[in-house]
């Protein structure tokens, strides 16, 4: 079976799911689809936590309004006259639990519950679709497998037997249709793979169900070599190691969510990205392959808050570092990058909602700076920092003040903390440094 995720701009008009329905039917075999929801329903979501949180009901009735009038009006083109009935009265029933959820008193245990209801909605509309269409399915709840304790590190082999059960009673077919983003978590109730958590969602049922593959479809033509938001000339790469995606989209590669690769490497299933709207590109081939080393891909990751902590008890000190990692394995706060002194340690953070209290817990041990609007420049190849070429990337710290370098702690990364208003400039620096010589061999 092959797994295909669809992210909310590839669902997010009629037209655009009348192209997912033919791509859908030229992939051979059996498959499983994740959806996301349409794009800019889960931002009125999110607004409808927001007013629900302030018991603003009149606000939220109004955004619930003008979501039915969306799902509706895509109803209305998509599926024949003859059929239309019966899923308007499925929406109906969808969004009658959404009215009930926000009628209740606010409890933070329902706000990820209505998070998820853009996927609900998407994924009922596009399997009548595909009925309608000739492309017989069955659609799945997610919530009946996608159990997830532990985002980190997820139990695909409990998804996976989840899975399989549920579908045995529902009997055998070639197309299933389920919803990305949800999980439920170790209290049992309904949660999220946090926001892009789709593709996430993908990689743990392929890993579960041990997929042949799975397609990721966008609207980009894969990885590229630069973001070409800011970089000119930028071009895409037609295949990475599970190591080099890893990076680029922990760093801050938008196609990819972060954690996405992560299930599917100890069971070699490749992962492919691909573009909704020119699905005829080659896109991104994600294996464990290697078909070259070297530079590779430059992502760049804002939102970066760097920690300094100074203090002369650090020289010699038995378990100084110990204590310190402690404070921020406390507040739940995973550091990105580290660079050490014989008096004084600098961290990176990209988590800033248990700040106050990790601030209070380390002047304990030192004074204490801290520095905001910083982004992580992340350089990637297989064996990069045994490339000779990697050398030139420290020319810009003739024009381009660095804070912190992150060197060997990977032979396939090396990280640059920068302020954000320099981020440009940098990627922008580093672009003709590091690809104007390499650029032909990386395409392969």
């Amino acid at each position: 079976m092959k797994v295909l995720k669809f992210g909310g701009t590839s669902v997010g008009s009629a037209q655009s799911i009348r192209n997912v329905r033919n791509i859908v039917e030229n992939v051979d075999g059996k498959k499983l689809i994740v959806v996301s929801a349409m794009s800019g329903v889960t931002n009125d979501l999110v607004k409808i936590t927001e007013y629900f949180k302030a018991g603003n009901s009149r606000e939220v009735n109004y955004i619930i309004a003008g979501l039915k009038t969306k799902h509706y009006n895509l109803i209305s083109e998509l599926i024949p006259h003859g059929q239309i009935e019966a899923v308007f009265t499925q929406v109906d029933n969808i969004f009658s639990s959404l009215v009930e959820i926000t009628s209740n008193d606010y409890s933070e245990n329902l706000i990820s519950a209505i998070l998820t209801f853009g996927e609900s909605l998407l994924s009922c509309i596009f399997s009548a679709f595909l009925n309608s269409t000739g492309i017989q399915n069955k659609l799945l709840d997610a919530k009946k497998f996608m159990y997830v304790s532990n985002l980190e590190n997820p139990d695909t082999e409990k998804v996976g037997r989840l899975f399989q059960q549920y579908v045995s009673n529902l009997g055998e077919e070639k197309v299933y249709v389920t919803q990305g983003f949800v999980r439920i978590d170790k209290f049992n109730r309904i949660n999220t793979l946090k926001r892009g958590g789709s593709d996430f969602t993908a990689t743990i049922l392929g890993a579960a169900i041990e997929a042949e593959e799975i397609q990721i479809w966008t609207d980009i033509d894969g990885f590229h070599n630069n973001d070409p938001r800011y970089v000119e000339h930028t071009h895409p790469l037609f295949h990475l190691t599970f190591e080099e995606a890893a990076e680029l989209a922990y760093f801050g590669a938008k196609i990819l969510h972060p954690q996405t690769v992560s299930p599917v490497i100890d069971k070699n299933i490749p992962i492919f990205l691909k573009n909704t709207f020119t699905p005829e590109a080659q896109g991104t081939m994600i294996s464990s392959q290697i078909t070259s080393k070297g530079l590779k891909a430059i992502s760049a990751k804002d939102g970066i808050t760097a920690i300094k902590i100074k203090s002369n008890r650090m020289l010699m000190a038995h378990g100084f570092l110990r204590r310190i990692f402690d404070v921020f394995d406390a507040h739940e706060t995973a550091i990105d990058m580290i660079t050490t002194s014989e008096i004084a340690i600098s961290l990176t953070i990209d988590d800033t909602h248990n700040l106050e209290a990790i601030i209070n817990d380390l002047e304990d041990y030192g004074e204490i700076t801290v520095e905001t609007d910083h982004s992580i420049i992340c350089i990637v190849g297989e064996g990069l920092i045994e490339d000779k070429a990697t050398s030139r990337l420290f020319e810009i710290l003739n024009d381009i003040p660095v804070r912190m370098i992150s060197y060997g702690g990977s032979i396939n990364n090396v990280s640059l903390l920068v302020e954000t208003n320099n981020k440009i400039a940098t990627l922008q620096a580093l672009h003709q440094k590091l690809f104007k010589i390499n650029e032909p061999e990386l395409i392969h």
